[in-house]
C-alpha cells in the first residue's frame, strides 16, 4: 500500500566535488586508486542475498591499460538465471508490504554514502574500470545519488495523487508494483544508469534481475553491495552478469516479467521489442518496455552564432569520455560564413587536449571501452582517411598498443548524409557539415530527417527569430534539446534525459514519468452509506 502521508521535502542536486590541488577530497582519491589498482576483487553474482561463484569468468581490464586486470567477474547461465528469478519472485510479496517509508529509507541512506564516505570507492572504481576521468566520474557518481533521492520523492509525489471523493463515497488510488518481476538490462557508459536501471522499479515495491554490462562489472558490484549494507533485502534486486543471449532466452522469455527497463543499443531493445511481441499471449501481464537506446546527436549553428562558445561545445560535447555518452555530440552544422573561425578554434582545442591514462588528474580524455569498441572508431576513421568527401580537421589516429585510445577526431564531410555523419559511432568522432548560409532551412530539415534517432541536440545562434525558426524545425529532432549550450550534461530534476524515434521510449529517467511505469493503479470505492434500493426514482409514474 502507498504511505502519501509520509512527507519527504524536494531534494537539491548533489554538488560536485573540485579535485583541485591540494584539497582531501583529491588526496582520498588518488590513494583509493592506488588501493584500486593494486588488487584484483573476486565478484560474485548476488542471487537471493546470497554470493554465487560460478565457473565461467572473465576478466576486467582497464581501458587504458588494457593488460592490467583489475576485477575478475562470475558469470552466470541458465541455472544461476532461473534462480535469481525464482529469488526475485520470493521477495516480492515481503518487499510490497514493507511500508513505504523503510524501503525509501535503505535508498536515501545509499545515497548518504554514495555522496559521502563512499564516494571515492565508486569513483575510483568508474574510473579505472570505465576510463573515465575524475570529472566525467564525479558527476556519473552525484547522478547515482541523484536518482536516489529523487526517484524517493517521485514515488511519494506520484502517491499523493488520488481521485476525488463525493459525500457518502470515499475513493482512492493504490499504486501496486507489477505483478512479476522487472528485467534490468545496464550499459558500462554510466555508473549512475547502472544502478537506477534495478533501483528505480524498486523503490516502487519491485523486485528486480538485474544484468550489468561486463565492462561496468566493478563499478556496478560496488553499488550492489553498498546496498546490501544499507538493509535491501535478500532477493529484491539479484546481480546477475552474463551473457545478453543468456539474458534473453532465460529471464526476459519468463512469464512473469512484468517489466523490462533498459539502456543499451537500438538494435538490441528492438530485438527484445520483437521477442516480447512474438510470444506476448504467454506473459502472465503486459510487460512494461521503457528504453533508452542510440543518438546521432547534434549542434547545428546559424551565422549569429556566438564562435567561441560554440567551439568549446562542439569540443566538450564530442570528447568528453571519449564520445561514449548517449548524449555526445556527433555531428555538428557550421555555416559557411563563420567555419574559417570555427575551424581555427576547434583546431587549437583538440590539439591541447591530454589522452591517457585517467588516473593522472590532468588528463581530458581516457580509452574507449574495449578492444570492439576501438575496432569500430577506428573502421570509421580509415574509411574517412579513404573517402573523397572526408577531410581531417584534427585527429585521425589511434593506438591500441597498450590501451584502446582513439585521438579526438574531427572529420569535415562534403555531403550531410556521409556515413560518419549518420551512423553511430560512440566513440571520440564527430563529423562536420559545411552548409551555405543561404540553406539553412533545407538544412535544418537535413538535420531533423537524415538520422533515424532524437536523443540530444543543441542550437547556437544570437538572434532571436532564428532561435525560434530553428527550435520548431527540429522539435522531433530531439527529446533533449539545447538553446546555445553544448547537447551533454542532464542533470537529474533539471532537464529530464530521454528521447524519442530509434533513441527510445522517452519515459524520461528519475522523473515520475519514468517511475509511474513500474506501478499498477487499484482504484477502491467504498460506499459509506450503502444503498438497498432496486428502483431509481425516474421509474416512478406519479
Amino acid at each position: 500500500m502507498s504511505n502519501a502521508y509520509f512527507t519527504i521535502a524536494k531534494p537539491a542536486n548533489d554538488p560536485f566535488l573540485g579535485y583541485l590541488p591540494g584539497s582531501p577530497e583529491r588526496a582520498a582519491l588518488k590513494e583509493e586508486l592506488a588501493r584500486q589498482a593494486a588488487e584484483v576483487v573476486k565478484i560474485p553474482l548476488i542471487i537471493g542475498g546470497r554470493e554465487v561463484w560460478t565457473e565461467e569468468t572473465i576478466q576486467i581490464t582497464m581501458p587504458h591499460d588494457h593488460r592490467h586486470v583489475i576485477a575478475q567477474c562470475c558469470m552466470a547461465g541458465e541455472k544461476e538465471l532461473k534462480e535469481a528469478v525464482d529469488a526475485a519472485l520470493a521477495a516480492r510479496d515481503a518487499w510490497e508490504a514493507m511500508p513505504w517509508e523503510h524501503r525509501s529509507a535503505i535508498f536515501l541512506k545509499a545515497a548518504d554514502m554514495i555522496t559521502g564516505p563512499y564516494r571515492k570507492v565508486l569513483n575510483a572504481s568508474t574510473m579505472l574500470g570505465q576510463s573515465k576521468t575524475v570529472f566525467q566520474a564525479e558527476i556519473d557518481i552525484a547522478e547515482l545519488a541523484d536518482f536516489l533521492r529523487f526517484g524517493v520523492w517521485e514515488a511519494q509525489e506520484i502517491f499523493k495523487k488520488q481521485p476525488e471523493s463525493v459525500d457518502g463515497i470515499w475513493n482512492r488510488q493504490d499504486y501496486r508494483p507489477l505483478d512479476g518481476f522487472i528485467c534490468a538490462v545496464s550499459p558500462f557508459n554510466f555508473t549512475s544508469i547502472g544502478g537506477n536501471l534495478p533501483t528505480a522499479p524498486a523503490i516502487m515495491g519491485n523486485v528486480s534481475v538485474w544484468k550489468p554490462s561486463r565492462t561496468a562489472a566493478l563499478s556496478n558490484y560496488y553499488y550492489m553491495k553498498l546496498l546490501q549494507w544499507c538493509g535491501l533485502p535478500a532477493g529484491v534486486i539479484n546481480f546477475v552478469p552474463c551473457a545478453g543471449s543468456d539474458i534473453s532466452r532465460y529471464v526476459i522469455s519468463h512469464p512473469k516479467m512484468a517489466g523490462f527497463h533498459f539502456t543499451g543499443s537500438t538494435a538490441v531493445f528492438q530485438s527484445v521489442w520483437k521477442q516480447v511481441g512474438e510470444n506476448i499471449s504467454s506473459y502472465a501481464n503486459y510487460p512494461r518496455l521503457v528504453g533508452e537506446t542510440g543518438g546521432k546527436d547534434f549542434i547545428f549553428a546559424h551565422p549569429t552564432a556566438d564562435i567561441e562558445p560554440l567551439a568549446a561545445a562542439i569540443i566538450r560535447g564530442s570528447f568528453e569520455f571519449q564520445g561514449q555518452k548517449c548524449s555526445a555530440c556527433s555531428r555538428a552544422f557550421i555555416p559557411e560564413s563563420i567555419w574559417p573561425a570555427v575551424e581555427k578554434l576547434l583546431k587549437e582545442h583538440a590539439a591541447g587536449l591530454k589522452v591517457g591514462d585517467v588516473s593522472e588528474l590532468d588528463t581530458f580524455m581516457g580509452a574507449v571501452i574495449d578492444k570492439a569498441s576501438f575496432e569500430t572508431c577506428k573502421g570509421y576513421i580509415d574509411r574517412a582517411a579513404a573517402s573523397p568527401d572526408c577531410t581531417f580537421v584534427a585527429g585521425g589516429t589511434y593506438d591500441g598498443s597498450k590501451g584502446w585510445f582513439v585521438q579526438p577526431t574531427i572529420i569535415r564531410c562534403k555531403t550531410p548524409t556521409c556515413e560518419s555523419m549518420v551512423k553511430e559511432i560512440f566513440g571520440p568522432i564527430v563529423s562536420i557539415y559545411v552548409y551555405p548560409d543561404g540553406k539553412l532551412d533545407e538544412t535544418l530539415a537535413v538535420c531533423d530527417s537524415a538520422s533515424p534517432y532524437a536523443l540530444t541536440g543543441a542550437i547556437f545562434a544570437q538572434d532571436r527569430e532564428a532561435i525560434v525558426k530553428m527550435e520548431r524545425a527540429l522539435r522531433n529532432a530531439a527529446g533533449n534539446f539545447y538553446i546555445n549550450d553544448k547537447c551533454t550534461g542532464a542533470i537529474v530534476g533539471q532537464q529530464p534525459f530521454g528521447g524519442a524515434r530509434a533513441s527510445g521510449t522517452n519515459d524520461k529517467a528519475g522523473t515520475w514519468l519514468n517511475m509511474v511505469r513500474w506501478v499498477s493503479a487499484h482504484t477502491v470505492k467504498e460506499s459509506f452509506c450503502p444503498s438497498s434500493a432496486i428502483n431509481y426514482p425516474y421509474m416512478s409514474e406519479k
